[in-house]
């Protein structure tokens, strides 16, 4: 009897040492995928902060190319642009504005919202988020008439004609480097 409980005892011994190795070896692969993960996530972290600093730049791109013909386009409009700022940024009681072009004149101001895709979103905010609040950032121009626009290269949703309708001027690319609006002579542009 001694001999069948020595014989159960090793089989349990083996099956327990069996399972501890077993169980180590499931410990090392653990500690290997998560450090794998740990790698993963540091590789998909960089790819999206790149993702966003190339969609920062490409933003200034889209803001450069359209700066040169704005101007001339509101001159057209009876609006003579006599000066210009991209990225025109105000902070004011811990909030802060950012307008990609301004454009001025002695009597107006048009705050140009500029996207690579633009969509009705993209309006609402910014007329919420900018040309509804502009005179408290800027009270030096108080006085001016502000006008707001919108400029793209593509469109989401009819935007354009969400834009037209919200009263806001709409820019896009004609053949070339061309800026256009497309607003039509019926067009009555806002004022905030």
């Amino acid at each position: 009897m001694n001999d069948v409980i020595e014989q159960d005892f090793q089989r349990v011994w083996q099956m327990f040492e069996k399972t501890h190795w077993e169980l180590q070896e499931l410990k090392e692969r653990q500690i290997d995928v998560f450090e794998r993960m740990e790698k993963s996530d540091k590789k998909v972290n960089k790819f999206f902060g790149m993702l966003k600093e190339l969609n920062r730049n490409w933003g200034k791109l889209v803001e450069a190319l359209i700066k040169p013909s704005v101007a001339t386009q509101f001159r057209k409009w009876g609006i003579p642009v006599v000066g210009s700022g991209q990225r025109v940024e105000k902070k004011l009681d811990g909030d802060t504005i950012e307008i990609d072009l301004l454009l001025t004149n002695g009597d107006s101001i048009i705050a140009v919202e500029v996207k690579t895709t633009l969509s009705v979103q993209d309006i609402d905010d910014h007329v919420k988020k900018h040309l509804e609040p502009f005179k408290r950032f800027f009270p030096e121009y108080a006085d001016r008439q502000i006008y707001g626009a919108v400029a793209y290269i593509h469109l989401e949703e009819n935007a354009d004609r969400y834009a037209y309708k919200k009263g806001l001027f709409v820019l896009t690319f004609a053949t070339g480097d061309m800026v256009i609006i497309k607003n039509d002579e019926k067009f009555k542009p806002q004022v905030w």
